[in-house]
């Protein structure tokens, strides 16, 4: 059974610093990566990243977010630096065994993390 298991939401002040982690079991991961929804709007890609390391980013964060992973631990991690208000939504960890399209959510979901960034 596939689990995704987000950790290291919050609070934090414009300007401030978080780090997402999302534990995965049940399979290995092709293709890992964030998503967020804010209320009222569409879920959006934050950051992937493939089993290779390649990463592609949604314009609204590059230069501020950071998106690795451990493949011996089965982790992807988000570092979000200078957060900004409008960064504010629940963060959802996605993957998929297969290979997936830059834009194609991946087939399983983590239950979501809130990140809230104050002005």
């Amino acid at each position: 059974q596939v689990q995704l298991v987000e950790s290291g939401g919050g609070l934090v002040q414009a300007g401030g610093s978080l780090r997402l982690s999302c534990a995965a079991s049940g399979s290995t991961f092709a293709a890992m990566g964030w998503y967020r929804q804010a209320p009222g709007k569409e879920r959006e890609l934050v950051a992937r990243i493939s089993s290779a390391m390649n990463t592609n980013y949604a314009d609204s964060v590059k230069g501020r977010f950071t998106i690795s992973r451990d493949n011996a631990k089965n982790t992807v991690y988000l570092q979000m630096n200078s957060l900004k208000p409008e960064d504010t939504a629940v963060y959802y960890c996605n993957a998929d065994p297969g290979v997936v399209g830059p834009t194609t959510p991946g087939r399983y979901w983590g239950q979501g993390t809130q990140v809230t960034v104050s002005s």
